[in-house]
């Protein structure tokens, strides 16, 4: 006989979860690794993207504190991460475009892009440093959120927090696909991530599909951020194509990573057509069977 009631995930043990192996990842070596840093990033991402979704039934000073200090941990995170990152993305140009490269050695903004930077004892004790910082932050949080009540959620004002996300997504999609300006797509990633994080509490109600989904959602944003690492290596080079003294090397490297964000982009519309598309609904995207929860 069907259950015609199930039970949604809970918040609460999620994000304590998220903060624990965070802490864990910082403690694994003196500086983490990047892929440590990727994974302390994306933890946090999911932390608040189920805070906001509680938000409307939490205490405002509680969740107002705790989306900053997970939104802290992901700013001092993040010149770790985009410093590594983009140098693998231009070395990956460079590979593929030697006799390209070859011609603008002479650039100076490029070359420090490339260039590892070894770490000095000066720079080591900032980063532990920062590590300490961060620690701190997660250990302060995980405090408050131990005592926040989240036992008395109502599901179905979960569920239409869920159908705003939803609806954001929906809104940044329609404004991108008619002008898909570099500010808008990141927009559209962050909002798509929360959507993808905060399905995680509600897979119970139709698991098979939801999953399905989160493999496409997390095809879109993986897409969407090499976009915007692209974008960040063009801003980087200060490369402004109206200035007609630009070195023409310099102006083919850029049409090059335009060309790859052009890639990019080609496999994320489909998939948000599919799921964003105006005219259909949350219920209908998720495919709920159980009405009743």
């Amino acid at each position: 006989m069907e259950l015609d009631y199930v039970r949604l995930r809970e918040i609460k043990p999620a994000i304590t979860a998220y903060l624990r192996e965070s802490q864990i990842l910082l403690k694994q070596s003196e500086v983490p690794d990047e892929r440590a840093i990727h994974d302390i990033r994306v933890l946090m991402k999911k932390g608040r993207a189920l805070l906001k979704l509680a938000s409307p039934q939490l205490e405002t000073g509680y969740y107002d504190r705790d989306i900053a200090s997970m939104k802290d941990v992901g700013q001092l995170t993040r010149n770790w991460r985009e410093t590594s990152v983009l140098r693998k993305l231009l070395k990956e140009f460079k590979k593929e475009n030697p006799e390209l490269f070859d011609r603008i050695t002479d650039n100076l903004k490029l070359n420090d892009l490339l260039e590892k930077k070894e770490v000095t004892t000066d720079g080591l004790i900032e980063l532990k440093n920062t590590g300490e910082q961060i620690n701190t932050l997660l250990m302060k949080t995980g405090y408050r959120i131990r005592f926040q009540s989240m036992n008395t959620l109502n599901p179905q004002t979960l569920i239409k927090e869920l159908d705003l996300a939803y609806r954001k997504v929906v809104h940044l999609y329609v404004s991108c696909r008619n002008n898909p300006k570099a500010a808008s797509l990141h927009k559209l990633r962050k909002r798509t991530k929360d959507f993808l994080y905060q399905l995680y509490i509600f897979k119970p109600l139709n698991p098979s599909k939801i999953k399905s989904l989160e493999k496409k959602l997390e095809n879109m944003t993986q897409n969407l951020g090499k976009y915007n690492d692209l974008t960040q290596i063009i801003e980087l080079l200060e490369y402004n194509y109206k200035i007609e003294t630009n070195p023409s090397a310099i102006d083919e490297l850029v049409i090059k990573i335009r060309d790859s964000q052009d890639k990019y982009l080609t496999r994320v519309w489909p998939i948000a057509y599919q799921i964003f598309c105006p005219g259909q609904n949350l219920v209908n995207v998720l495919g709920f069977k159980l009405l009743v929860i």
